[in-house]
């Protein structure tokens, strides 16, 4: 189901206050801490507010299925859409949960998960 842009900002903004009042109730709580603590509490921070940005754009986009189906790599033909699967990816921001569309090719048995 896609969100109206006002619906997804606030559920961002309301993880992000919820990621902030972590990171404060954990500096609060730490006597003294150092550089390298509080730099290990900010990156967690930013790696999971990162994976939930991207993934909040990446379920925003949908599926879209091609009309034709993409043309195969190996041999040039037309690849066929099987079904739409699931897939997780290690990305620059953490690992993401995408869901597309499936082709096949016949002929080399090959398979395609786009966006490539």
């Amino acid at each position: 189901m896609r969100h109206s842009r006002a619906e997804l900002e606030a559920t961002l903004e309301a993880e992000a206050k919820q990621a902030i009042r972590e990171y404060l109730d954990w500096a609060e709580s730490t006597a003294a801490p150092t550089l390298t603590e509080i730099e290990e509490a900010v990156l967690t921070l930013r790696k999971r507010l990162g994976e939930r940005l991207a993934q909040a754009v990446i379920e925003a986009q949908g599926a879209v299925r091609p009309v034709p189906g993409p043309a195969c790599q190996a041999c040039g033909r037309e690849m066929h859409y099987k079904d739409e699967k699931g897939n997780t990816v290690e990305s620059r921001v953490g690992r993401l949960a995408l869901k597309r569309g499936y082709y096949y090719c016949e002929a080399c048995r090959s398979g395609l998960f786009p966006p490539g």
